[in-house]
């Protein structure tokens, strides 16, 4: 993972990008890949474990209404976790997840279930991935990964 959090940063850097995260369910761990590789204080703007509501709402802006309509693990609150985070932040670029690391979840929400949101200035995509319950550490690995990948897709196609 150290290579691809490697390629991220060289690419940001490359187009004097800044980056920000907004983590919930792998609580820090993409910014922890990031800040691992030495140099990289000259992209990573910022980080935010937003895991309970009210951290979501107070350091992201998220919309209560939203969490409340659609739950944390959501389409809408990846995106809105994803704006916040650019928002707060002097990032070009931002990457949010929310999901069920495990174990437990529910029939609607089950474990392995992550949606990941990037946004830039003027856009934001998102989706959403079913990992399956392969255990809490894994879906949280397999998360991180799949974070850096959408950094590196999003700055490559800037």
């Amino acid at each position: 993972m150290s290579d691809l959090a490697k390629q991220v940063l060289d690419a940001a850097q490359a187009c004097g990008w800044q980056i920000a995260t907004a983590e919930s369910c792998t609580g820090g761990l993409v910014a922890a890949a990031l800040t691992d590789i030495p140099g990289s204080s000259a992209v990573v703007d910022r980080g935010f474990v937003t895991y309970s509501y009210p951290s979501k709402v107070a350091m992201l802006g998220v919309s209560q209404a939203s969490l409340d309509a659609h739950g944390a693990v959501s389409d809408v609150v990846a995106r809105e976790m994803a704006r916040g985070a650019l928002r707060m932040s002097k990032a070009d670029i931002a990457v949010a997840i929310t999901g069920v690391a495990g174990p437990g979840g529910s029939e609607e929400k089950p474990e392995g279930l992550v949606h990941f949101a990037v946004a830039t200035h003027g856009s934001v995509t998102a989706h959403h991935i079913e990992f399956g319950a392969l255990g809490r550490a894994q879906v949280r690995a397999a998360s991180v990964e799949h974070a850096l990948e959408m950094l590196l897709s999003a700055i490559a196609h800037r």
